[in-house]
């Protein structure tokens, strides 16, 4: 991976292994790739058009995308218990349930928003 020097560490997220035995990163724009590489690297670093269906099955793979998720979850859940996440389906529609709805659609936002950094 690039070396970020702002920080000492590096640029870049290794998203996940798939089947078909290839690693996917997720570099940000402008970053390049070191010329010093381990020989079996070297020879497949190619950059990647995300199709639909693999951007679908990097985002199952990725420990990433499930930590965000579950992120997403663990805010919700701060604010509303499952007991109250039930009861604002049975008060819907309502000034209550409307209140729920938004807080949880700012939380997955901020997932999507996550997910798109990894470019997924």
């Amino acid at each position: 991976m690039p070396e970020d020097p702002a920080s000492h560490g590096t640029l870049g997220t290794e998203l996940a292994t798939l089947s078909d035995g290839l690693t996917y990163v997720s570099l940000p724009d402008g970053a390049v790739l070191p010329m010093a590489q381990p020989g079996e690297i070297a020879q497949s670093i190619a950059p990647v058009n995300l199709s639909d269906a693999l951007r679908a099955e990097l985002k199952l793979a990725s420990p990433h995308v499930r930590l965000i998720n579950e992120r997403v979850r663990q805010k919700i859940g701060a604010r509303y218990s499952i007991p109250d996440e039930l009861k604002m389906l049975r008060l819907a529609p309502s000034p209550e349930s409307a209140a729920y709805n938004a807080f949880v659609e700012e939380c997955r936002e901020w997932g999507r928003v996550e997910k798109a950094a990894l470019g997924l």
